[in-house]
């Protein structure tokens, strides 16, 4: 019965990554009513509380978005790397992580990527370097950002204890994947400075610049934010937005801010998932009220759409593995638990596997997590290996992977005639790699 029903969690992954993240979550209640009404497995609990501060996160960054505000900070960042073009490989990489860790979305390198683009083939790099570990570094950057939805699901799976070890807070998240995830992204870089080619030497791209129309549609079409005007409004969004990372941070490091609730010989300081979606809504109707926004045009912005996917996504999957793993629980405990314990690193095996399949690194950590807690892992012990979730770089069909390479019109950056030997596949090996040894050095050091 175990493996029938595994057979079927399995399918319904699959078959949802094929319609994307609706489609994954949707499909996932096919599987749920199939455990429950075939074999007779009772529902588990929907992940309420991680939906709800996801929605408040979104809605908070789609306001931006829809205020002007994300573009801003893409000219910022298109600033830096026009004024050091011959460092792209490097920079471009760093950039993008650092869009996704104050923007909470990887989605943000769409509009980078012509920019990127842009410099590398006029400097004369060539464009697979920059660009493809800059795809790589936006999605590892969803790690270290505390308003994404991979760090909102983590934080409300680890912020109380489990019986085992303590429970992890929203800074000491933060404080061991932003310098994991930043080295990782660094290694990733210095790796791609040698990749490949250079164009003066590659046949393949000389071939191309023999035809005048291609070698006109390689070198033009240039793309810049450095000549687009923003009104006050777009940069008064931006620092609404900033005040309420910065008020989610301190309220998370010095739980004396909150106010505490319960029976007088327990009060409990209010619980970070709630401070989070309270802040979230504050600064959105700040951004909404005093930056001229259109609240029509928010459901229309991208943040809003690639958001309501990311919950649909994690409700559908974390509701139907949680009912699975609860239904079994005590013999998945029997024969893994030891096992796990012993090689810690089969559940970072898991964990970057499952992310394949789901395409989500919130939906990993959604079906993931709670089985490494019932397994009794630390919780300090599924935070070292959080970088992990990462993993659907391995084929190249992720939607910011696949905009990356119709980006590069020099045809560097692509898909290789075996399918596994693509642009992204070794950036995002180190990335995750080194992220993760990192990560779990600072665990094992400081917590």
């Amino acid at each position: 019965m175990l493996t029938l029903q595994l057979c079927v969690i399995l399918a319904c992954l699959l078959l949802g990554t094929r319609y994307g993240g609706m489609g994954l979550g949707l499909i996932s209640g096919i599987g749920l009513f199939i455990l429950c009404f075939v074999f007779n497995v009772q529902p588990g609990k929907p992940p309420i509380d991680v939906i709800l501060t996801i929605l408040a996160v979104i809605g908070c960054a789609a306001t931006l978005q829809t205020a002007g505000g994300l573009d801003v900070l893409m000219r910022v960042a298109e600033r830096l790397l026009r004024k050091h073009p011959e460092h792209i490989t490097l920079l471009a990489p760093i950039t993008t992580w650092f869009l996704t860790l104050l923007c909470g979305t990887g989605h943000v390198a769409y509009t980078m990527f012509p920019i990127i683009y842009d410099i590398a083939i006029n400097k004369g790099i060539r464009p697979e370097r920059p660009m493809a570990v800059a795809s790589v570094s936006a999605q590892i950057g969803i790690c270290a950002s505390p308003v994404s939805v991979a760090v909102v699901s983590m934080v409300s799976m680890l912020g109380q204890a489990h019986g085992v070890g303590t429970a992890i807070s929203i800074v000491t998240l933060l404080a061991i994947s932003i310098p994991s995830t930043f080295v990782g992204v660094l290694c990733a870089g210095l790796w791609s400075m040698h990749r490949g080619k250079d164009l003066d030497k590659d046949p393949e791209f000389q071939k191309r610049l023999a035809d005048p129309e291609t070698k006109a549609y390689i070198y033009g079409g240039g793309s810049t934010l450095l000549d687009k005007v923003f009104p006050p409004e777009a940069f008064r969004a931006v620092w609404f937005f900033f005040a309420a990372i910065a008020a989610v941070v301190v309220l998370g490091a010095f739980a004396e801010l909150r106010p505490s609730f319960g029976p007088p010989n327990k009060l409990a300081p209010l619980s970070m998932n709630i401070v989070i979606q309270m802040i979230m809504l504050i600064a959105g109707a700040c951004i909404l009220m005093f930056c001229k926004v259109k609240q029509q045009a928010i459901s229309s912005s991208a943040v809003f759409k690639a958001g309501m996917v990311a919950i649909f996504s994690v409700f559908g999957v974390a509701w139907m593995t949680d009912s699975f793993f609860h239904a079994h629980l005590g013999f998945i405990k029997g024969e893994l638990a030891s096992v796990v314990t012993a090689y810690p690193w089969t559940y970072a095996l898991v964990l970057v596997f499952v992310s394949k399949l789901v395409n989500s690194q919130a939906a990993a950590l959604a079906a993931v997590v709670p089985l490494g807690l019932s397994l009794g892992l630390e919780p300090k012990l599924l935070l070292a290996f959080m970088p992990m979730c990462y993993g659907y770089f391995i084929l190249p069909t992720y939607p910011s992977d696949l905009a990356c390479i119709n980006f590069d019109r020099s045809g560097t950056t692509c898909i290789g005639k075996f399918i596994i030997n693509h642009s992204f596949i070794i950036p995002g090996a180190i990335g995750i790699t080194v992220g993760t040894l990192v990560s779990y050095a600072l665990v094992m050091t400081f917590l």
